[in-house]
């Protein structure tokens, strides 16, 4: 005899599957993007693998193809509009039209204002904020055009969305504006079904964070209410959730994955 609410639980986790879907994950080559790929995989999703490295992608690929699902390695540089264009169309015509767009591809230089370069500017800028705004046009031109009335796009936040971080200029500015992204399109998108969300993830163990200086890891462990860095893991179940129609009321928001940094910072220890 099935116990009252098992029904409706049985409802919400089918709400959380992502069977028949086709995800379009960028920066897919390691890190969150890596980790988000396999989340979706998991979730029931195909998926297609866009960055620079196609080594990388390739070994990617392998571990979704292992997971019993289709993946498609698409390289792709995000700064160049017309890869962007081909990336969401050959994934059209390979895998089938993408429901699901993952933002993650992106790139910091750690530099004081004082030493940052039109070169600097324009190589995270490119990546990080004209890379996401135009992937997500693209993606968005065809789900409105064909009526598909159902897509998700997820965006790449972060704690320097919040909070100015000394050497990370560049990278702040980017993640900050992510957040005005995600609500114009969220906002001008709504009607035709697209719901947009960003993560701001932490301190997560990645390549990227994997270089910053050991008295900075240990400045953000001791800053960290949980005291210690996250891992992609913990981004995949809200990546899926956001990624499902189990979040299809939620558009325009930022969900903090953080250990608690922005709650507040514990006190250094007494002893």
């Amino acid at each position: 005899m099935m116990a009252r609410g098992d029904s409706n639980l049985s409802t919400l986790f089918d709400q959380l599957r992502l069977e028949g879907k086709i995800a379009l994950v960028t920066g897919a080559s390691h890190g969150i993007g890596e980790g988000l790929a396999y989340a979706f995989a998991a979730a029931g999703a195909d998926v297609a693998l866009a960055a620079r490295s196609v080594p990388e992608l390739e070994r990617v690929a392998g571990r979704v193809r292992e997971q019993g699902r289709r993946a498609l390695v698409v390289p792709t540089d995000v700064r160049d509009l017309e890869q962007i264009e081909h990336m969401v169309a050959r994934t059209a015509d390979e895998l089938g039209e993408p429901a699901i767009l993952a933002n993650v591809a992106g790139v910091t230089r750690r530099k004081p204002i004082l030493d940052v370069t039109l070169d600097d500017w324009s190589y995270v800028l490119d990546v990080n904020l004209r890379g996401l705004y135009f992937a997500s046009q693209a993606f968005a031109r065809r789900l409105i055009a064909r009526g598909a009335g159902w897509g998700k796009i997820i965006h790449i936040a972060s704690m320097t969305s919040y909070r100015g971080f000394a050497d990370l200029s560049l990278y702040g500015i980017s993640k900050t504006a992510v957040i005005g992204v995600t609500r114009v399109q969220a906002v001008e998108w709504a009607p035709y079904g697209i719901r947009v969300n960003a993560i701001a993830p932490g301190w997560i163990e990645t390549p990227m964070t994997a270089t910053m200086a050991p008295a900075r890891r240990r400045w953000v462990e001791t800053h960290l209410p949980q005291g210690h860095y996250g891992t992609v893991d913990d981004l995949a179940g809200l990546a899926v959730y956001l990624a499902s129609p189990a979040s299809d009321y939620a558009t325009g928001q930022v969900f903090a994955v953080d250990g608690g940094f922005l709650a507040g910072n514990p006190w250094p220890s007494a002893d």
